[in-house]
């Protein structure tokens, strides 16, 4: 018989890996595009069923969801279970389930055409604790205040109680096919069934870096998770490994480092890259990663960074994210399932007004399948690129309520 940790290491593996080939039927989603988007305010700015509560937003709510909706749990007066769907709403949500697979097959199978190293069984390897992380870019001074502000309850013993696990899912050949994982929980006396939440880190990062958040929700009852995205913390070698598979990417079009391709859609991808393009805001997403687009110019013979260069980049290193694959077509598929998204007013790389149509589209599916409460966006005004204390308390409070 497996010991209790390798059962839970072996259950984790199925499960992760059974992620990254479909989405589950119970996917919640709390993602920020500063650190939860590699793809998420104040309540008194929030959005339900797709309405911004910014100078911008005040359009999308007059023309997409005039009244918020309140939240109400009904039983159904013919089967007597909660909230049971009408015929209408049931077929609606079969059309965008069959939607849904369709896109993710589609999805994966340009995955896999750009994966250096064939697939293999999968496995779980023992790890350990990585003692010195690594990070790609220096961390600014106020980011570990808000990892450290997610909202905990005061457990005894704590450090006793808490319940570390380190190890690998083996997932293909070669070196990216190591899947680093960390796992918190509480080591409670009598076992019981728990919500699972799988944290992913931001660009230049690593899981490490999530750890406040691991164990702030471990103390609420939460089985948490993070792991090491393609090319960083433990599946990156120096400092520039991450820039260095992009331009592998462009150079040889072996790997899409740019796609959280370990963990298919356990996040969406919130960036309107194809409005980026047609109204000339790629500049701030581009200056992100600057060096893989200078490397771009270069061989393409221009002067400058331009459309014609940021498209051809865009083209080999994420095929289909500016057109089948964004955002628009994306999000909407999620629905009814519960979904956050947090975002930066101000936000230069995920700007509001390319927001538009992927949330009003979202807004619609929710609506249709009636589960409009389920859904909600969250603009802070005066916020960049970055994750902020409220987002991290909007998501916590998020997962409270559906978990």
């Amino acid at each position: 018989m497996l010991p209790r940790r390798a059962t839970m290491a072996s259950t984790l593996a199925a499960a992760l890996a059974l992620a990254a080939m479909w989405r589950p039927r119970g996917l919640l989603v709390a993602c920020s595009a500063a650190d939860l988007a590699h793809v998420p305010a104040s309540r008194a700015r929030s959005v339900r069923g797709g309405y911004l509560m910014t100078e911008q937003g005040q359009q999308l709510r007059s023309k997409h969801n005039p009244r918020p909706k309140t939240i109400s749990r009904h039983r159904d007066a013919t089967t007597g279970s909660p909230g049971a769907a009408l015929p209408g709403r049931e077929m609606a949500a079969s059309a965008t389930a069959d939607a849904g697979a369709g896109l993710r097959s589609e999805f994966l199978q340009v995955l896999l055409s750009r994966r250096r190293d064939l697939q293999v069984p999968l496995l779980v390897e023992q790890g350990s604790p990585v003692k010195d992380p690594l990070y790609q870019k220096p961390l600014g001074p106020k980011e570990a205040v808000v990892m450290e502000s997610c909202p905990r309850k005061e457990v005894k013993n704590f450090n006793e109680m808490l319940v570390e696990e380190n190890f690998y899912l083996i997932t293909e050949l070669g070196e990216q096919g190591r899947v680093p994982v960390l796992l918190l929980k509480l080591n409670d006396p009598v076992p019981k069934r728990k919500p699972i939440i799988v944290f992913l880190h931001s660009s230049y990062k690593c899981k490490e870096w999530l750890r406040p958040l691991l164990e702030a929700y471990a103390s609420r009852g939460y089985i948490c998770v993070a792991i090491d995205s393609r090319y960083h913390g433990e599946r990156a070698s120096n400092e520039t490994t991450y820039i260095d598979a992009l331009k592998s990417a462009w150079r040889n079009g072996d790997t899409m480092p740019f796609i959280f391709d370990t963990v298919l859609y356990l996040s969406p991808v919130l960036k309107g890259f194809r409005w980026a393009m047609d109204n000339n805001k790629w500049q701030a997403r581009v200056n992100s990663i600057k060096p893989l687009f200078e490397e771009a110019r270069i061989d393409l013979g221009k002067s400058e960074i331009d459309t014609e260069v940021v498209t051809k980049v865009w083209e080999k290193i994420a095929p289909g994210l500016d057109s089948q694959f964004d955002a628009p077509y994306s999000l909407p598929l999620i629905a009814p399932r519960p979904l956050l998204l947090l975002n930066g007013a101000e936000d230069p790389r995920c700007p509001i007004a390319g927001l538009e149509e992927p949330i009003s589209r979202a807004a619609k599916a929710y609506e249709e399948s009636g589960s409009a409460e389920k859904f909600m966006f969250i603009a802070e005004p005066g916020i960049g690129h970055q994750t902020t204390v409220n987002m991290v308390k909007e998501a916590s409070d998020w997962f409270d309520r559906f978990l």
